[in-house]
């Protein structure tokens, strides 16, 4: 295991704790800011909601969040949305155990030792929802998907699976990775992103602002009025699969709390590296990864490197500022090379 310092301490700290023994009927509240992984509970720095707190989204169940509650259940489902196989939004992480700890952990007996041996990428996906309530509902609702981080336009996360489980997020990669949707209205080609106005309309003084349509109700964000406005104000372009893209930066507050979830991430995952794919140029490399890279990749990485045919998370991402940062907080030396990072490359092999 990687040694880091002070943030692994800090990291460690609750999931030892245990050791002490508290009086009966007495009550320990969480500090907010803990992740699930195998039932142990690690601090990330910034707030977390669970699928076990008020407000979180709860990927074990079988009802559909977002339906009412008595046409939500499997058997209504199986009418509604077409091609859902099974009331499981998730499974086992089979495909990368071997026979033995598959038949010790397919009740749920993971612990953090076993899930360490076997995961070793982060996907970082754009949820094109706009919002996490509206992610969750697409995901779980309509397309029988799960992840086990959304991370909403003011910074909160939201998780919704223990990391033990196998959720349903990035094809090949399922097994071996954890995933996060970040809210974001996606990249659209030049002719086209027009349609982004409604959700980033201009205040008096020209800046956007992210502003969930009112067609949508209450988008449910942790944070109540929040306003928030893409890190840079206008709209980023870049090439992604070799495609023209544009898209509206994330925000500010997205950007810290997925720094600090990356940080945490990499320093509980001793197999998963604090960089990306990187070409020959220092840059991200914008396109899938050939199959043998991709099997042999192991650290962050976005969709685009997983699947041909998808884009995110966009040309707007800025890859540095999280690694870069997350590195920072785990003591380690920075990863900023010395070319611009205004743009991403398609050129080059994973890093």
């Amino acid at each position: 295991m990687r040694a880091y310092p002070q943030l692994f301490v800090i990291l460690l700290s609750l999931a030892w704790s245990g050791c002490q023994t508290p009086r009966p009927l007495t009550f320990a509240p969480r500090a907010g800011d803990e992740i699930v992984v195998a039932g142990r509970l690690f601090h990330t720095g910034t707030r977390v909601v669970t699928w076990m707190d008020a407000g979180g989204y709860d990927a074990y169940r079988v009802e559909r969040r977002f339906s009412p509650l008595d046409e939500s259940g499997w058997d209504k489902t199986k009418e509604v949305v077409k091609g859902v196989p099974t009331p499981n939004r998730f499974g086992l992480r089979r495909d990368v155990l071997t026979a033995d700890e598959a038949e010790r952990v397919r009740g749920g007996g993971w612990d953090v030792a076993t899930l360490q041996q076997h995961v070793d990428q982060f996907v970082i996906h754009y949820d094109e929802a706009g919002f996490s309530r509206n992610c969750f509902k697409i995901l779980h609702d309509l397309r029988g998907l799960s992840v086990h981080f959304m991370l909403d336009v003011d910074g909160t996360i939201y998780q919704t699976l223990d990391l033990k489980e196998r959720a349903w997020h990035a094809t090949t990669s399922n097994s071996r990775s954890i995933g996060i949707e970040v809210a974001n209205m996606g990249a659209r080609p030049a002719g086209l992103v027009k349609i982004l106005d409604e959700w980033y309309p201009r205040d008096a003084e020209g800046r956007p602002r992210f502003k969930v349509p009112e067609r949508f109700g209450d988008p449910m964000i942790y944070t109540r009025d929040f306003v928030g406005r893409p890190a840079r104000p206008d709209l980023v372009r870049g090439k992604v699969q070799g495609v023209d893209l544009a898209q509206y930066d994330f925000t500010p507050e997205q950007y810290a709390a997925l720094t600090k979830l990356t940080a945490a991430l990499c320093a509980v995952f001793p197999r998963m590296p604090c960089d990306f794919p990187r070409g020959a140029d220092g840059k991200v490399v914008a396109r899938k990864l050939p199959d043998e890279e991709l099997k042999a990749y192991r650290g962050v990485l976005g969709h685009f490197h997983v699947q041909a045919n998808k884009t995110d998370p966009g040309p707007a991402f800025d890859w540095e500022r999280v690694i870069g940062g997350a590195r920072k907080l785990l003591g380690l030396p920075s990863s900023r090379s010395e070319a611009p990072k205004s743009s991403v490359t398609n050129s080059g092999g994973g890093g």
